[in-house]
Parts: structure tokens; C-alpha cells; sequence
């Protein structure tokens, strides 16, 4: 499956069920009451006039949102079934009542970890308004931890491909900052893949359906930024034979993506400001201002802080944008994602180019991986696009390196001491092996001679991680169909 596919096939995807609430009180009347109340709300009830049997349902059952319990009963206190019940799922929320609260009492079961202690008689409306509260809090958190879980089997995601913690993170991340509506601020080098971040997180905001326009601030003159962002008036200057909407106005209602906002001028700056605090856009040579609903995200590879300590930027613009503040790792500093995009793009290229590429040697690997990558992604992108179309034959090796920036780049190794060059040899031969059977501990455990319980302890010892090598092959095997374009685009 390409990167495409993968992409495609495996969207995170959480199914949203009827809350459920776990209602202990030992008034049975009382338990009763709030049980129909409850119902007619439309969630479900699971109501216990013990707190142990309640405890007892909950380990077998599972899976409640919201803990409702009184806190002064026989047996357990409803602060004692909540920490029992936390210990089973961290995400509960808990809601204590009592008749006999005070503040101390209060502040001790939220530090224990309750959502919130309400005071008989209660207030209905109040609880009805906690309760959604507590469960909105309730289904982040699941969301959240789900997306952790998710993302630690994806190898790419929205284009981004990467295993390697940092990219890892981004993607969480996007996944956590999306449905806000907070600005977002996406440091890094060139070609490391901002835009494709800016595109993710608008894909899983709530404004998905809207447009997601970009604009690059450094392509563009000054003297024609204000009218791309903001528009003009008819006759607003000489050539301005009709109107036009500028960038605010084409994305309303949904995401602006300015890149390179670092290169914008102090006048530039100050407008941005103004729409920013205000909503409101005036196009060039225009009177009336149009209100406009959009979602900021911006991106540069300089460091805005320290050029508003220079007086180059300025300070309160600097706080308007820097509220979620992203940054992408350079490919330097994520090397063990390296081989998977080259794959990845050796796939693509080959594709495009409908070459007989077999794969690519060992010895340019080696070298893609002594090489920094000032240009990042987006020059990996590029090395293995020159490759694929220089290539004579079926496989791409050493000597095709000759007339790029890797050609002088060494990767011999001194002679080490035997016992190290011995495990440098079995962890070699074990990451060759699953290479050749695409992770497939079963068969390489076959292919080694050893049983698989045997040969699990081994790779074990040497850190290796067979889900790795499910796209990898010592010589690298390009499939049949092209993936989407990854980062650096």
C-alpha cells in the first residue's frame, strides 16, 4: 500500500455513542428520580444503591463517561468509588453530590480528581449543565488518547510520512489543535513540509468545507500584498477596471494560510494587526469594511521572536499569531525517517516516469544518511526525482551520486573491536532478514533456523522493531501506483 493508500484507508475514525453515567445513591427515591431525569435527557443510566456492587459493574462493564455518585453512603464514600474507578480508566469524569459539603471537602475530591462537588438540594438545571460539561471533557479525552494510539501504527498522515517521534508529535498536535479556533504559528526550514501541517489542520477543523487559501508573503511585492490580502474598489487605482475580493474575504468562513509572514513590512504588519483584532477588511480605495470569519495559520523559517527583539517585527502582532506555536524538525534531525521517504518517493518517481527501476543500492542509503539535508524533504524529494531519471539501468547506485551535492560525501567505517563488529553483524543480518520478508517475524524466524519464541528475544536484544520494515527491502522495491505528494510541497 502507498502512502496514498495508507493515507486514505486509515483515517482516524471514532464512533460516538449515547454517553453513559454510572448513578450511585443509597436514597433509593432519590435514585430513582434523577435515573428518569436522566433518561430523558437521553443518556444511559446504570443506577446502584451500592457503591460496591456499583464498583463491581463497573470493572465488568466498562466503558462509562460520567460517575454521579452521593458521597456520604454505607460502605464506599463517593469520593472512594471514584479513585477505585480512576485506577481503571484515568478519562472518567466524576460528579460528587452531597448534603453535607463544604469547601474543604470540595477542594479535595477535584484534587483527587473528581469534575465537580455539588451541594444538596441540587439545582437541576446547574447538574444538567455540569454533566455536558463533564462529558464534552470526557470525549477529548478519549479523542486524544485514541489519536495517540492511532498515530503510533501510522507511517504518514496527510501527505507528512514519518515514523520517527517528532514527526509523531506534529501529529497529534494537528489532531489536538484542529477543532479549535486558536492561530497557528508553523516554524521550520524550507522544505520541511509547513504547508502540508497548515493543510492537516484545517482537513480536521470544523471549517473542512470551507476554502483553505494559501499565500507565500516573500512571492509577493509589497506594493501588491495589501491588495492580494484585503482586495480593491473599482478605480481604486490606474488598471482597476472592476473590483476584486482579496485573500480575507475569499477565505471567510474558512482557513488563511500567509507563508513566510516574517518577510511582511512594519505598514504590512500593522494592517494584519487591525484585521485581526477587528474582523474587518477595507479593500484598497474602498469606504466600507466587510466582516470577515477566518482562521489564521501562518508559517516562516525565521525566528519572529528574536526579530522583535531587533524592532523588526512587531511585538503585539507577534502575540496576536504565536498562540500555537508548531515546530518541524529538520530532516537532519529525523534521519531513521529517511529510508521510508525514499521509498516513498522511489515508488512515485518511478511511476511518473514509467521506468524498470528495480531499487536502489545499499551504498546510496548510506550516503543519504551521512548527508545533512539543508534543503530537508523537499531536496530529498528532488535527489531521488534526478536519480530515477538518470538511471540507465534497473538500479540506482553509488555512481549516479557523482554529479549531486552527495558525491563527496563518505561513509567508510574504521575497523571496530570484534565483539562489536559481531553484534553490528547480527543486528545487520537481522535487519536484512526482515527487510527480505517485509517484517514478517514468522518467516524470518524460518529463514534464520530458529523458533519463533527464540528468535523474538533475539531482535528484541537488538532493538529492532519489525513494523519498520514493512515498506523496506535492502535493495528498495518501487510499487506499481505513485503516492500523494509529501513534504516539502
Amino acid at each position: 500500500m502507498n502512502a496514498k493508500q495508507n493515507s486514505q484507508n486509515s483515517k482516524p475514525h471514532i464512533i460516538e455513542e449515547r454517553p453513559r453515567i454510572l448513578l450511585v445513591d443509597d436514597d433509593q427515591s432519590i435514585l430513582e428520580v434523577m435515573k428518569m431525569r436522566l433518561e430523558l435527557m437521553g443518556y444511559q443510566v446504570s443506577p446502584f444503591p451500592d457503591p460496591e456492587d456499583a464498583y463491581k459493574a463497573f470493572k465488568k462493564e466498562g466503558g462509562f463517561d460520567l460517575l454521579l455518585t452521593d458521597q456520604k453512603m454505607a460502605g464506599l464514600t463517593g469520593q472512594e468509588l471514584m479513585e477505585l474507578c480512576l485506577k481503571e480508566d484515568p478519562t472518567l469524569q466524576t460528579i460528587i453530590f452531597t448534603a453535607y459539603g463544604t469547601i474543604e471537602q470540595a477542594v479535595e475530591a477535584v484534587k483527587a480528581g473528581a469534575y465537580s462537588f455539588i451541594t444538596k438540594p441540587i439545582n437541576h438545571e446547574e447538574l444538567t449543565v455540569q454533566i455536558e460539561q463533564a462529558i464534552e471533557k470526557r470525549t477529548l479525552l478519549r479523542k486524544i488518547r485514541y489519536l495517540e494510539n492511532f498515530f503510533e501504527e501510522q507511517d504518514s498522515f496527510e501527505g507528512m510520512v514519518g515514523t520517527s517521534p517528532k514527526m509523531k508529535e506534529i501529529f497529534k498536535k494537528i489532531m489536538q489543535i484542529a477543532p479549535t479556533k486558536a492561530t497557528v504559528s508553523i516554524y521550520g526550514e524550507s522544505g520541511t513540509g509547513k504547508e502540508l501541517v497548515a493543510r492537516a489542520i484545517h482537513f480536521y477543523s470544523k471549517r473542512a468545507k470551507a476554502p483553505f487559501i494559501a499565500i507565500n508573503c516573500a512571492a509577493i511585492p509589497e506594493t501588491l500584498l495589501e491588495d492580494e490580502l484585503f482586495g480593491h474598489v473599482k478605480g481604486a487605482f490606474t488598471g482597476a477596471t472592476a473590483s476584486k475580493e482579496g485573500l480575507f474575504t475569499q477565505a471567510d468562513k474558512g482557513t488563511l494560510f500567509m507563508d513566510e509572514v516574517g518577510e511582511m513590512s512594519k505598514p504590512m504588519q500593522a494592517k494584519l494587526l487591525r484585521v485581526l483584532e477587528t474582523g474587518e477588511v477595507r479593500p484598497v480605495g474602498g469606504e466600507k469594511v466587510r466582516t470577515t470569519d477566518v482562521r489564521l495559520i501562518v508559517a516562516t523559517k525565521r525566528d519572529l521572536k528574536e526579530m522583535v527583539d531587533k524592532g523588526e517585527f512587531r511585538e503585539d502582532l507577534y502575540y496576536r499569531i504565536h498562540v500555537v506555536p508548531i515546530y518541524m524538525p529538520p530532516l537532519r534531525e529525523r534521519k531513521e525517517d529517511i529510508l521510508l521517504l525514499t521509498t516513498h518517493f522511489l515508488e512515485k518517481f518511478v511511476s511518473k516516469m514509467e521506468k524498470r527501476i528495480r531499487g536502489i543500492e545499499e551504498d546510496v542509503l548510506d550516503a543519504f544518511n551521512a548527508y545533512d539535508w539543508p534543503g530537508n524533504v523537499r531536496e530529498l524529494e528532488n535527489i531521488v526525482e534526478y536519480l530515477v531519471a538518470m538511471c540507465p539501468g534497473n538500479v540506482i547506485d553509488i555512481s549516479l551520486l557523482e554529479n549531486t551535492p552527495l558525491a563527496n560525501i563518505k561513509t567508510e567505517r574504521s575497523i571496530k573491536p570484534l565483539r562489536e563488529a559481531k553484534d553490528e553483524f547480527i543486528k545487520a543480518y537481522l535487519e536484512n532478514l526482515f527487510q527480505k520478508t517485509k517484517g514478517n517475524i514468522t518467516k524470518a524466524a524460518q529463514e534464520a533456523g530458529y523458533y519463533r519464541a527464540d528468535f523474538y528475544k533475539l531482535f528484541k536484544k537488538y532493538g529492532i522493531d519489525p513494523k519498520k520494515y514493512k515498506h523496506a527491502s535492502k535493495i528498495i522495491e518501487p510499487k506499481k501506483k505513485a503516492g500523494q505528494p509529501v513534504e516539502g510541497r
